[in-house]
């Protein structure tokens, strides 16, 4: 299965590896922020592994393990530069010997992070071992808009200098996302969406505006695995234990509401040989064909089996039709 990155016309692979929990344990204003330990061998194999199943499209971004996520990245494909695409991400002071992120500024949205663009896709090139990126998204997602305008115009220059080949913007505000996508170099939006949440109205804009929806979360950070009950507890060093912004966890666990819902959708899910995670990664494939989700990972396993969702396609517009109606036609 291949998708193109919108206006860009760059053709990846339908679904991508999202990078973040391969970059080990991190802070961000001294807060836990990775996924826990994880072993860099078996991530590079699990890279590996996936460009051998069809994966072409990588995502990461500088905040991730405070540039480690990237060095294993720009270590995994080592010789196979040319057969990938990469997405990194930018606007933090990431400081790689403390292991902690903070923003410029007082605050993510009065942060100031476009005289730092240039400086901070100088270190991501360096970390990937790279002279170019694919695709470079601001990752401030509250950013005011005029600074957000401030930044697109140093990302109109790498991308005239041959640095960039497309930008984008990691926020989830449908407004402020159409005030800075009015270039034909802006392609991508990365945005929350899975099977039950996601800004609808963000998805609808990609779809007129021909511009890639990146997915994040398309696996609800695991919940949509089916592996969590709303009793599950997480590591003190992972982000999970005590997350606030995501509506699937309350609390420091996932919510029996969300741990219900998927019981409700599993059948339609699992149909034709399917795991519940490739079911989830399916819907978003039915739901609009501008959406590429990249679901984490952090073994072997777990990137072959999103890998193999591919070869089991989308889901079908009445399954799709039959999930809205069990789930009453709203979002949770």
């Amino acid at each position: 299965m291949k998708r193109t990155l919108g206006r860009s016309g760059i053709e990846v692979s339908a679904l991508g590896l999202g990078c973040w929990a391969i970059g080990g344990p991190w802070t961000m204003y001294g807060g836990p922020a990775g996924w826990g330990e994880v072993d860099d061998a078996e991530s590079e194999r699990a890279i590996r592994r996936g460009i051998e199943l069809g994966v072409t499209f990588f995502d990461t971004a500088a905040n991730y393990g405070c540039g480690h996520s990237e060095r294993v990245l720009g270590k995994a494909i080592r010789g196979m530069r040319d057969r990938v695409v990469i997405a990194s991400k930018f606007g933090y002071d990431v400081d790689e010997a403390a292991k902690n992120v903070v923003a410029y500024g007082s605050s993510q949205e009065e942060s100031d992070p476009a005289p730092r663009v240039r400086g901070d896709l100088e270190k991501t090139l360096s970390r990937l071992g790279t002279d170019y990126i694919d695709v470079y998204l601001l990752h401030v997602g509250g950013l005011e808009t005029p600074r957000a305008l401030e930044v697109r115009d140093e990302l109109e220059r790498l991308v005239k200098e041959g640095k960039v080949r497309t930008y984008g913007w990691s926020t989830d505000r449908a407004d402020a996302f159409r005030a800075f996508a009015t270039s034909p170099y802006c392609a991508v939006v990365e945005q929350q969406l899975s099977v039950f949440d996601g800004n609808e109205e963000l998805l609808a804009f990609c779809e007129r505006e021909h511009i890639a929806s990146v997915n994040r979360g398309p696996l609800a950070m695991g919940l949509l695995t089916g592996k969590f009950s709303s009793e599950t507890k997480f590591a003190a060093n992972d982000f999970r234990s005590q997350v606030t912004w995501h509506p699937g966890y309350a609390n420091g666990v996932p919510r029996r509401e969300w741990v219900d819902a998927l019981s409700s959708i599993r059948e339609i899910l699992t149909s034709g040989g399917r795991t519940l995670a490739q079911g989830a990664l399916a819907w978003l494939w039915a739901r609009s064909p501008n959406a590429i989700p990249i679901p984490g990972f952090r073994t072997q396993a777990q990137a072959e089996e999103n890998a193999l969702a591919m070869e089991k396609g989308p889901l079908s517009p009445s399954q799709i039709e039959e999930i809205a109606r069990i789930l009453g036609g709203a979002r949770m």
